[in-house]
């Protein structure tokens, strides 16, 4: 009898989604330790890693990013299939949905910041959704609406003007990364 092996050969973009997810993951984990002035509110670093996979490689790419960061980050915290998992979840979701809607608005008034910002509504809005059907059996959770609201704004622009400086820098390398190749003699 003959041994069967399936042997599975990574593409250029399993590696790029892999290095992606990888950085969002360590963004989720080191953001665990900073100290929440209130449960839930959280600055969503990882968010600026998933916006520039969108800008640059698209939603399809973005999504795979964003799921695998919620479902990795979530076995390294201990947190697997624990209410956390699901409130994270159900806020990816919502963004990604967002953003997949988002990504077909106009570039010239929409871009990364506005991607973050919207995107951190649908977050937020979705964890609440689910706090309220499942956690929380009581419309007082809504009175929060507010303070995360609030949060949202705040996180969803920074995250956002990062996500464009990033994306602007990286933009900018690209050029002269090959201006200097095109210019180097050959040997």
């Amino acid at each position: 009898m003959t041994r069967s092996t399936i042997k599975l050969v990574p593409t250029e973009k399993d590696r790029r989604i892999a290095r992606h997810a990888a950085a969002a993951i360590v963004l989720t984990v080191a953001e665990a330790a900073i100290p929440l002035p209130l449960p839930g509110v959280k600055p969503g670093l990882a968010n600026i890693v998933t916006l520039i996979v969108l800008a640059r490689w698209g939603w399809r790419e973005a999504v795979w990013v964003a799921l695998l960061r919620v479902l990795a980050g979530s076995l390294l915290l201990g947190q697997f299939l624990a209410p956390g998992f699901f409130l994270s979840l159900s806020g990816a979701i919502a963004s990604l949905i967002v953003l997949g809607v988002a990504m077909h608005l106009p570039r010239r008034w929409f871009g990364p910041v506005s991607h973050s910002i919207l995107a951190a509504f649908a977050h937020i809005g979705a964890q609440l959704v689910v706090a309220r059907l499942w956690l929380v059996p009581h419309d007082g959770v809504f009175y929060l609406l507010p303070v995360f609201a609030l949060a949202a704004v705040v996180f969803g622009l920074v995250n956002g003007l990062v996500a464009a400086r990033l994306l602007e820098e990286l933009h900018g390398a690209a050029p002269a990364a090959s201006k200097a190749s095109a210019t180097s003699p050959e040997r």
